[in-house]
């Protein structure tokens, strides 16, 4: 029979009083049959085998509950832990391991299942947030290699969803932060060359939306769907475009220099009037400006510079029946540029030579006039570099003059008189000497400077077709000469005054000679009457016993007709206000010390 050892419960003890009345009921029941001992026997072995098999059966289904409900806790912790892995929680303290943690298996899965729950809720917001920013970063990837890469980008863009970390979230963040950064650079960099390419394009009067759809269509801005493209592709295209323009921009602006060049040479030549040179007078400034500064509108097209060049074209017209005139105008300027810096012209290119030239077809105006322009080129260039010398030349002469003028004004014998205006002529005179013993010195240095200048030019300095260095010496032995005489002069009127003194000794003084007329000469003028002063001929000195300095004015009207000196002698102003009487005194003694002056009476 069974044995029960272990204490029993109230529904147990129940369960073994039913099973024992009616192993009761059976025993009577065989009892009464007439069951042999053996049979009862039998028959209660296998009713004891029965209830083991279902103890055995009930144990069976009770362990395998068991195991099952261990395996769905341990998937379950495995689950949290997976979860936990992939949120970034590896090193948080599990709640599976709590102290509180349940010590049934359905208490323990009824524990872990809402952490379950919650953590996949958690993942999934986590993984929203990567798809989201996966989404901008392919986005933004997609426009900066180009619409036609996005589908790669796509590919090789996968999430992970095995790693959705904090820390890889913030990497995706800071991944989509620069390029957010680099996008907007490239859209700014695009903004920057789009507009420098339309502002080219109206400087060269060329279709802007055309230009900017061969590099992609989204740079017109004209559709609202799709934005502006930013790819390196685009980029590079900007660029190239930009280099090609601002080449176009060189090369229009270099075209136009040269048209505008013929054009004002041909204004100049053909004196076209202002009137129908203000059509063309934004060319003045485009030409002015420096390259990068020329942004108006159309102002390198190639209207603009066919304008111009139909413009030349019609002024080269007109130029060839109007040639003769423009070469003897052209051949004028070159004669007085000579003339200013008394240099022979070329004869070959004379007027009365270039008329016949013309006039009978054995030469071409445009190649007689391109060789006068060479002639003034060259006349203007050696102008330049005999500037020095002249200048000098001209103080020389100017010291000339007033050396003329001095030795005028001490023959004239009333010039101590106290008239009018003789105070100015006296400190003329002085000045005047001061100037003229500079004449050697200066005369000197221009003869070294000129030497100088023809070491370095390899040829002659002429002065109106006479060597200069060949005047200055002549006008040195002259002066010399002229010296010596007035040294002679000056020794026979001591020789004079010698016998005249003695003369005087032996016969008594001299009487003073009176006074003819109150009113007298003033250096080389006459007083009138009424007050007025009228100039009188000035001395010339051809007539003295000296001989004539020859300077290269002399030289000129000797050699060449054509370049005939026209400046006349400048004298000071006369100021012929009279001197008062207090003043006489120190008049007096002023001319006392003037040479030959006459003796105090």
């Amino acid at each position: 029979m069974l044995a029960f050892g272990s204490p029993c419960s109230s529904s147990e003890r129940t369960s073994i009083s039913s099973c024992n009345a009616m192993l009761r009921e059976l025993q009577q029941l065989w009892a009464d049959i007439g069951e042999t001992e053996a049979d009862k026997g039998r028959m209660l072995l296998e009713l004891e085998k029965e209830c083991l098999e279902v103890y055995r059966r009930k144990v069976d289904e009770a362990a395998n509950s068991k195991a099952r409900l261990h395996q769905s806790v341990a998937a379950k912790e495995a689950e949290i832990a997976t979860l936990m892995a992939s949120l970034g929680q590896m090193n948080a303290s599990s709640p599976v391991q709590s102290e509180k943690k349940p010590s049934s298996l359905k208490e323990q899965l009824a524990y872990v299942t809402p952490l379950v729950e919650d953590l996949k809720l958690r993942k999934e917001e986590r993984f929203k947030q990567f798809a989201d920013i996966n989404a901008q970063i392919e986005k933004i990837m997609g426009e900066i290699l180009g619409y036609s890469h996005i589908i790669n980008s796509v590919n090789s863009m996968n999430l992970d969803e095995q790693d959705l970390s904090l820390r890889k979230l913030t990497e995706y963040q800071s991944h989509l932060r620069n390029l957010q950064k680099e996008k907007s650079e490239r859209l700014k960099k695009v903004l920057e060359f789009v507009n420098e390419v339309h502002s080219l394009c109206g400087v060269l009067g060329l279709d802007f939306g055309k230009t900017v759809s061969e590099i992609h269509p989204s740079l017109q801005g004209t559709s609202l769907e799709q934005s502006t493209n930013i790819s390196d592709t685009t980029l590079e295209g900007l660029e190239q475009t930009i280099l090609r323009l601002k080449t176009e921009r060189k090369v229009r602006l270099q075209k136009l220099k040269d048209v505008a060049a013929s054009l004002f040479e041909l204004w100049n030549l053909m004196d076209t009037t202002k009137e129908e040179q203000v059509k063309f007078s934004r060319i003045n400034f485009i030409l002015g400006s420096a390259e990068s500064d020329i942004v108006e509108p159309g102002a390198l097209s190639l209207d603009v510079i066919q304008q111009i060049t139909a413009e030349v074209e019609r002024l080269t017209t007109l130029k060839a029946s109007r040639m003769k005139e423009l070469v003897m105008k052209r051949r004028q300027e070159l004669e007085d540029i000579c003339c200013r810096t008394h240099i022979q012209p070329d004869p070959s290119t004379a007027a009365d030579k270039a008329n016949a030239m013309i006039d009978s077809g054995l030469l071409d105006p445009c190649e007689l006039l391109a060789n006068i322009e060479t002639q003034i080129n060259k006349a203007t260039e050696e102008a330049f570099s005999r500037k020095e010398i002249m200048d000098r030349i001209e103080r020389w002469l100017c010291a000339c003059e007033e050396e003329n003028w001095l030795e005028d004004y001490n023959r004239d014998e009333n010039r101590y008189s106290a008239g009018r205006g003789a105070h100015i002529n006296l400190k003329r005179a002085e000045r005047a000497r001061v100037m003229v013993n500079k004449i050697p010195v200066m005369v000197d240095n221009l003869i070294s400077k000129t030497l100088v200048w023809e070491d370095e030019k390899k040829k002659l300095f002429l002065y109106d077709g006479v060597r200069l260095a060949s005047i200055l010496e002549d006008y040195k032995r002259t002066r010399q000469q002229k010296e010596e005489e007035k040294k002679r002069a000056r020794d026979q009127k001591k020789l004079q005054d010698m016998l005249l003194a003695e003369k005087e000794a032996r016969f008594g003084s001299k009487p003073s000679p009176r006074r003819s007329n109150s009113f007298r000469k003033v250096n080389g003028y006459h007083v009138n009457g009424n007050g007025s002063v009228t100039p009188s001929p000035r001395r010339n000195s051809i007539g003295c016993a000296t001989p004539e300095l020859l300077t290269p004015r002399s030289y000129s009207g000797r050699q060449n007709g054509y370049f005939k000196e026209t400046r006349r002698l400048s004298t000071a102003p006369l100021n012929f206000v009279a001197i008062p009487k207090e003043d006489t005194m120190s008049f007096s003694s002023v001319c006392g010390s003037e040479p030959e002056s006459p003796p105090q009476s």
